[in-house]
């Protein structure tokens, strides 16, 4: 099997069409006729992950984020892009991204988060208009939890449910709330805060919550839902990888336990880039304020 053939069928999984304008997906390196006999699966094209790629002799490292999202004008290796294409090439590992193309398919990112986390009736969030024109895609998953629980016991689901992170997870809202409907949306997702007040979800589950965007969201539900779960991005989205690997097998023809003329695999490295927390749940309740005498 060549590049070009494995390309197509990731293609007729996570159509690049459906990315978004901004987005940068495809193939960033390679050539459509060399053959591939390993694929390795990640979420982020560090140099780590393309080390682990060439010194497993990958022929296909596919990965959710964009290694050249952003405009570059030199690739010389004093630069980390530079390195990261420079060692692709030179230990002749392709490279292709699924990103938001990604994110909108049906299993996809948030639909696998949404899954892991035992939604049922599942929706779109929001929409996202990509690249090719007027056709819109759903973003974002809204479900239902099979029976209404607390947000600590939910928190305490999410938790069970995602790779552990050394963040952790965050909350916004009194532990003893009742919540049964759930938005997600893997990666970040405090630009959708109004989508999800719109979807009636008591609890939204995401990543890379800011401060101002959060209080003004709280602020704006005045205390109630939704409430706020902040998982962190490498947890939210690396459930995907199976999915993916799992698909794009099935896609070419092969057994997904045992196959015969493609290997692969997900990355071993973790790429969340925390390496540990000082201080996590020192404060339990507002500090107190005085009034001035």
């Amino acid at each position: 099997m060549v590049l070009r053939d494995v390309v197509a069928a990731l293609e007729e999984l996570y159509p690049p069409a459906t990315a978004a304008e901004w987005d940068r997906v495809g193939l960033v390196t390679g050539d459509p006729e060399q053959p591939v006999r390993r694929v390795l699966f990640a979420l982020d094209p560090t140099l780590a992950v393309i080390e682990e790629a060439a010194a497993w002799s990958a022929d296909l490292l596919v990965t959710h984020h964009p290694l050249l999202l952003r405009g570059v004008h030199a690739v010389a290796t004093t630069t980390a892009k530079g390195a990261s294409v420079t060692r692709l090439i030179v230990s002749d590992t392709a490279l292709y991204v699924a990103h938001t193309n990604a994110d909108v398919a049906d299993p996809g990112v948030s639909s696998v988060l949404a899954d892991a986390l035992g939604l049922t009736d599942q929706r779109g969030l929001t929409t996202m208009g990509p690249a090719s024109g007027t056709t819109s895609y759903a973003a974002g998953r809204v479900g239902e939890l099979p029976a209404p629980m607390s947000l600590a016991e939910f928190a305490d689901l999410v938790d069970r449910a995602l790779p552990r992170t050394v963040g952790g997870i965050r909350v916004s809202g009194p532990p003893e709330a009742t919540v049964r409907t759930v938005a997600v949306m893997g990666g970040s997702g405090d630009d959708q805060f109004a989508a999800v007040r719109a979807s009636g979800a008591d609890v939204y589950v995401t990543a890379d919550l800011r401060h101002h965007p959060v209080l003004e969201a709280r602020e704006e539900s005045r205390g109630g839902p939704p409430y706020l779960v902040d998982a962190g991005h490498w947890a939210t989205e690396s459930l995907w990888l199976a999915s993916a690997r799992e698909r794009l097998l099935v896609a070419m023809g092969e057994d997904p336990v045992a196959p015969t003329r493609v290997e692969a695999r997900i990355s071993s490295i973790r790429t969340e880039p925390w390496t540990f927390v000082v201080g996590a749940n020192a404060v339990s309740s507002p500090p107190e304020v005085r009034p001035e005498s």
